[in-house]
């Protein structure tokens, strides 16, 4: 792969005094912020060509197609400047889509322009064939619904105005080579804003079933359906936000049977399937404690059957069913899975045949690489890491822990510690951002746990009740309780590492993002004699702001959740938001904030710090004017990661 491009391998230098102030390792913190040279990988039909974005030097996504055979460059694809390729797939052997992205004004993150581009495997003949800028009479959003793979050179897209408030969503078959449109109608769910409307074709290329989110009956979820092409939609599945849902994934063979996720009958999200002849869903498999996720295989290009299932509870697992047809394609996942143990294998895509499979390999303590499988030969070459430049071998190691809370939860969370240390160490407790539905995942690797697990620290993430994968009832169990429980959850596992002996008691900060920067602001607050100091990261200060200003509110369905999730007063409100209680703080504490935040605007990290100003507390400030809901930069990542670790040897280290 040595012609794919040329890069540079930073070596990764452990810190040699734990926590020291000084101590800050630049090539280190280079490597993290760097993006993936690698990002996404497929390859063609006739398994002749791979088509992979990659970034240039100067961090813009292009696309690279190259032949399998002997790896050599076929053709490069760059937008115009300040362009990206967002995303991209295979209309047939010859040609590939590409949905664009824009950089825009002040925002430092390309944003996606609702733009697709087709190009030939020469890099030549580019079209614009939808969206803004195709030249048609309405400009449309567009995103592709499916590639059709067993059809030359045709698609089917979804669009909507951009201009309209609750816009309905339009389904088109379009020629990949000319952007010919033919109207396949409109759907009944329109794409109201903060809600995203969902389409699922049959095997035959025709919309059979469609999801939306009603906000006029508190986000309730529907599932609408019809028979043929020419059938009226109806209505056949409803579910308040809280009751669960039915999730469809893909039809089987049957045209008539869709396979799905659910939990309107079971606790945890489960498999099941949905018989649209009798209207009658039926749960497949299930765990009780757990999210499962179905495990699939592929035929012609498209999901053919349901093989598996699976899930992460205190390893990534995946099991495999007996009742099944497609029995080799489950005996080659199973081999895979067994030959990378706790890691997540996906299958990005596969020849018309399956001669060729393309796959990533990825998990908390492995960065993601590419690989070919060749199934007749029962043979895996990798291809290419999507970051060369980390070291595996130096990499922080990640674990899973459980314990239990004051009130008998018992919570999982995931313990990183620097290399060759595991007692008394200095601790950053590093609660993840949703709040809901979220949860720190050993399929993950973060950069900001390894910097800081890279420079003498223990990192803590808890997976604290209200987390997402571990079903409804402990979902909901943080409702209302942002500022109470749910912290008292975060200190609990925090003391369980202490009595453990892996954590010096006198050595301990916070640090977050998002929910997670509200959380590690308030923890300590509620525990004002554990934490050194605080670092809280594009964080939710003020939760009635939350209802004032920020993308959440500005929609109805937004307004519904912050209704269900936050608590019911504002004097509640008030009592759980961390600007009105400041003067409960010990811990010094530093705010970073980017300008163009609309998730999380910048007013709350001015409250915040104007609140602490006024009281004489230590305070410290960091701002980016062009960086929104965490930093895109890696420049801006390396500041940022250089003044936490200044500010943690400052207050916890040696």
């Amino acid at each position: 792969m040595r012609n794919i491009a040329k890069f540079t391998v930073g070596m990764l230098l452990i810190a040699a005094s734990v926590g020291a102030e000084a101590n800050v390792d630049s090539a280190n913190l280079q490597n993290y912020a760097k993006h993936a040279q690698f990002i996404n990988m497929k390859i063609s039909p006739d398994g002749k060509h791979l088509a992979a974005t990659t970034r240039t030097e100067t961090g813009a996504i292009r696309l690279t197609i190259l032949n399998v055979s002997n790896h050599e460059i076929v053709s490069i694809t760059e937008g115009k400047e300040s362009e990206a390729v967002a995303d991209f797939g295979w209309a047939d052997n010859e040609r590939v889509i590409i949905s664009l992205a824009q950089e825009y004004g002040a925002y430092d993150a390309p944003m996606a322009t609702g733009d697709l581009l087709s190009i030939n495997v020469n890099g030549k003949s580019k079209t614009i064939i939808a969206g803004p800028r195709s030249g048609d009479s309405r400009i449309r959003v567009a995103r592709i619904i499916d590639l059709l793979p067993e059809i030359d050179d045709e698609l089917i897209i979804s669009s909507f105005s951009p201009f309209s408030e609750e816009p309905y969503l339009e389904l088109q078959r379009v020629k990949a080579s000319s952007g010919r449109k033919q109207s396949m109608g409109k759907l009944p769910l329109r794409v109201y804003k903060g809600t995203n409307t969902s389409v699922l074709l049959d095997h035959n290329g025709i919309a059979r079933l469609a999801t939306g989110i009603a906000p006029d009956k508190n986000n309730q979820s529907i599932v609408v359906t019809r028979d043929n092409k020419d059938d009226e939609w109806h209505e056949v599945l409803r579910f308040d936000s809280d009751s669960g849902s039915f999730t469809p994934l893909t039809f089987l063979a049957d045209n008539s049977t869709v396979i799905g996720i659910s939990d309107n009958t079971t606790d945890t999200l489960s498999i099941s399937s949905f018989d649209l002849k009798t209207n009658k869903q039926t749960v497949k498999v299930t765990h009780p404690n757990t999210d499962l996720m179905p495990v699939v295989s592929i035929n012609n290009g498209k999901v053919s059957e349901v093989i598996g299932a699976s899930y992460e509870l205190d390893s990534i697992e995946n099991v495999f069913f007996e009742d099944i047809t497609d029995t080799g394609f489950a005996s080659l996942l199973s081999s895979l899975s067994n030959s990378f143990k706790n890691q997540t294998i996906k299958v990005t895509s596969s020849t018309l045949d399956n001669a060729k499979l393309v796959l990533t390999v990825s998990s908390t303590n492995n960065p993601k690489q590419f690989y070919l499988f060749d199934t007749k030969k029962r043979s895996l070459s990798a291809i290419v890491k999507a970051k060369p430049w980390l070291s595996q071998e130096e990499i922080p190691q990640t674990t899973l822990i459980s314990y239990k809370t004051r009130d008998g939860l018992e919570v999982r969370g995931l313990l990183t510690l620097p290399v060759n240390a595991d007692k008394n160490l200095p601790l950053i407790m590093h609660p993840h951002g949703g709040p809901h539905g979220i949860r720190d995942s050993l399929s993950t690797l973060s950069s900001d746990v390894k910097v800081l697990a890279s420079h003498g620290y223990a990192v803590f993430q808890p997976n604290f009740r209200g987390s997402g994968g571990y079903g409804k009832k402990f979902l909901q169990m943080g409702y209302q309780s942002w500022g109470t429980s749910m912290i008292d959850d975060m200190t609990d596992g925090v003391r369980y590492l202490i009595k453990q002996g892996v954590v010096d008691e006198g050595r301990i900060c916070s640090y977050g993002a998002s929910y997670g920067g509200y959380a590690a602001v308030q923890s300590a607050i509620r525990e004002p004699e554990l934490y050194k100091c605080v670092v809280g990261f594009v964080g939710v200060y003020d939760l009635q702001l939350m209802f004032e200003e920020g993308d959440i509110s500005e929609s109805s369905s937004g307004l519904n959740y912050l209704e269900n999730v936050l608590p019911k007063t504002k004097a509640e409100r008030e009592a759980q938001s961390p600007v009105h209680n400041v003067d409960k703080l010990k811990a010094p504490v530093f705010i970073i904030q980017g300008g163009q935040d609309v998730r999380v605007p910048e007013e709350h990290a001015f409250r915040l710090r104007d609140a602490l100003k006024k009281r004489n507390h230590s305070v410290e400030w960091m701002y980016k004017k062009g960086e929104g809901h965490g930093f895109y930069k890696p420049e801006h990542n390396v500041e940022r990661w250089e003044k936490m670790l200044t500010f943690f040897g400052k207050n916890i280290g040696k």
